[in-house]
This record gives C-alpha cells, structure tokens and sequence, in this order.
C-alpha cells in the first residue's frame, strides 16, 4: 500500500535517505482532513491529522516496502505506540487511491515550536506543495524557541 506523507516527511530527500527502497509515486490531497497539532513532546506539540469536511492536507506519495515500513515505524515512533497506523483516501490527479498515514496517539491542542513549522513548511515546499498551503502553514501560531 502507498504511504501519505503530511510531515517531514514529505521532503523527498528525508525520505530517500530514511526509507531508500521506497520511491516517491507523487503528491495528493487528504480531503476531510486538517494538519494539527497534540500532546506535548519535547519541542512543542506533535504534528498529526484530524477529520475535518471543510479541510485538506497536503501529502507526499511514496510505494513503501516492508522493510523500510518498519524503519519508517522507528522514526516515526509508531513502534513505541507514539502514533498509529491509519487508513485514508487520497485524491490525485489520477483519481483517488488508498494510503496508510500516521496519527498521534495524544489529545489534540497544544501549539508546536516555531521550529516544527518551519521544518513541515521547508518538506511541503520541497515536494511541490503550492504557495497558498504553504503560506496558511508559515502562518500557523507556534511557540518561540525549542
């Protein structure tokens, strides 16, 4: 299945060196859902995803092997029960497809470190994202400092 990158991990650089086995496929919309922030790590609030009918979210297409799906868990946390595995629906130019995605395992809330921002901004400019996404993300509210 493919995976929907919304993070970081939407710079296909990140994602070659992380997941090398895993290319990239293309870019989409996650229609119905936001990028938010929750729970309270060391630098902030934690990106992650809630359903929303007004929103969308940009993402990053990759066709992910086994083998880097379990790596990809090690980044991610996933394989400590930091975030889980969900299922959603991807809109493409080719239509809509099938993708696993991770969502945060905490209370939604919480505002992210200025750094987090610019580190989802800098990925979703890196894969193609358009000028008003990415505006609307640098504009989010955050916390100074680490």
């Amino acid at each position: 299945m493919i995976y929907a990158a919304y993070g970081s991990n939407l710079d296909p650089q990140q994602m070659a060196e992380r997941c090398p086995h895993s290319p990239i496929r293309g870019t989409g919309w996650l229609a119905g859902w936001r990028l938010t922030f929750g729970g309270d790590g060391w630098d902030g609030a934690l990106p992650t995803l809630a359903e929303d009918s007004r929103s969308q979210v940009f993402v990053g297409l990759y066709d992910v092997p086994a083998a880097d799906e379990q790596a990809l868990d090690g980044w991610e946390s996933a394989d400590s029960g930091l975030y889980h595995k969900i299922t959603v629906r991807v809109s493409t130019l080719d239509g809509e497809l099938p993708a696993w995605t991770y969502a945060l395992n905490d209370f939604e809330g919480g505002l992210p470190s200025a750094r987090t921002i610019g580190l989802l901004a800098d990925a979703a400019q890196a894969a193609g994202a358009p000028d008003d996404y990415l505006t609307e993300l640098r504009a989010r509210p955050c916390r100074s400092g680490w």
